[in-house]
């Protein structure tokens, strides 16, 4: 029994460690930075490039070209190209109705959205010029903007950035409490520590969608050569290994649609934890190398929370449930069961009051009723607990491959 205290005690050590920075630093600092003014540099126009990678979205892809049709950035400034990447449906068709230039990608060999984001990249060299865009923006096809995103991305591009991502909000954060679990997890991301890291000179972290990458970025790497399953972390981490800082504007927000079912949920949250994985062991060594550099807090920030914690998390959960075993053939199960339910008992209150803080924090921003908004705080703890069998199959499984989310939502009027 003690041998289990103390390994509990060693592991929620290591546990700390890796989110302590969050903690201490990021979550006040964040708080603070939010009502403050964001000032910039003189804004320069830069003409845009719009880049959707979409398949089979038909249903929801007229609603987001229809958004950034919307933009009040000058329209002159911006084109909107899509790649209608392995689709069976009508998305080229609907993506060319609302004024897009799209494109077709049939190839069932290389699938994935870093694949047909290269594609797309080429097309666009080949029939427009290398230099005809100063940068580029990322977005899904389930995607809305707001009407000024591309003003207000352009506003931190032009305060000397090569990249910049936006403020990640919910279509339907109020369908379950899994859809309200993800969204939660990106607006704290955006809301509290790209605030923060952005504040102390640190990179923002990308979140899949809803950014922009300079031409320069775009030549230096040959293209989008990036095609581990989560990709945009894999262009985040080489990016920041190369020297660069990711910018953050959190007045340029956006909204995609969530899963509102746990199985969605797996199958999407699988493949991020897998990729995160991938990208752990292709760069993990040279992050860690990177915190003794000038880029050390970027480094020392994402070689943690790419994917330690949450194998720290798994290994706790196993060590527990054997040494539970263990102890109770020696007749100490009910002390190992108390103790296991004080684990998680501390856990859930940690969890719910670091995003209880967000819920109040971002309370105007989250699209739901005042009850559900109050309600999924409390079951958000338990989203997070439903992570450690998702990176126990991660670990494990050898053939996790990307598959499509089916996306409906489409219904929101205001931006």
């Amino acid at each position: 029994m003690q041998v289990l205290l103390i390994l509990n005690i060693i592991f929620g050590a290591l546990f700390l460690l890796c989110y302590l920075h969050q903690v201490i630093v990021y979550a006040p600092v964040g708080l603070i930075c939010k009502w403050k003014k964001r000032k910039h540099k003189e804004t320069k126009l830069h003409k845009l490039a719009i880049l959707v990678a979409a398949r089979n979205e038909e249903a929801v892809i007229g609603q987001l070209l229809d958004s950034l049709n919307r933009q009040d950035y000058p329209r002159d400034l911006f084109h909107i190209f899509v790649v209608a990447d392995n689709c069976t449906d009508g998305t080229k068709r609907v993506a060319e109705s609302y004024g897009a230039t799209a494109y077709e990608r049939f190839n069932t060999e290389q699938i994935g959205k870093g694949y047909a984001l290269d594609y797309l990249l080429t097309c666009i060299d080949r029939d427009y010029g290398k230099g005809a865009f100063d940068a580029f923006v990322l977005f899904d096809a389930d995607n809305l903007a707001r009407h000024n995103f591309l003003t207000e991305l352009n506003k931190t591009f032009s305060d000397g950035y090569e990249i910049v991502t936006g403020y990640r909000n919910s279509k339907n954060y109020g369908d379950s409490w899994i859809a309200a679990g993800s969204g939660m997890w990106f607006i704290r991301a955006c809301a509290t520590l790209n605030t923060a890291r952005n504040a102390i000179g640190s990179s923002a972290e990308l979140a899949g969608t809803g950014f922009m990458f300079s031409n320069k970025i775009k030549e230096e790497n040959g293209g989008w050569p990036f095609h581990l399953l989560t990709e945009d972390t894999e262009f985040m981490v080489n990016s920041v290994l190369k020297g660069y800082t990711v910018g953050y504007a959190p007045d340029a927000e956006f909204f995609d649609e969530q899963p509102t079912t746990f199985r969605q949920s797996w199958v999407q949250r699988l493949r991020w934890a897998k990729g995160g994985i991938q990208v752990f062991k292709a760069y993990g060594l040279a992050l860690f190398r990177g915190i003794f550099s000038k880029n050390f807090k970027s480094c020392y920030d994402f070689s943690l929370s790419i994917t330690p914690a949450f194998l720290l998390a798994l290994i706790t959960v196993v060590t527990d449930l054997v040494g539970f075993v263990v102890v109770s053939f020696l007749g100490e199960a009910k002390a190992a069961l108390l103790m296991f339910a004080a684990i998680l008992g501390g856990l859930y209150l940690l969890l719910l009051l670091a995003f209880g803080i967000v819920t109040l924090s971002e309370w105007r921003r989250i699209r739901a009723s005042a009850w559900k908004k109050i309600l999924y705080t409390f079951t958000f703890p338990l989203f997070m607990f439903t992570y450690v069998p998702i990176v126990f199959c991660a670990v494990f499984s050898k053939h996790v491959t990307w598959q499509p989310i089916e996306h409906k939502r489409s219904d929101m009027e205001d931006l």
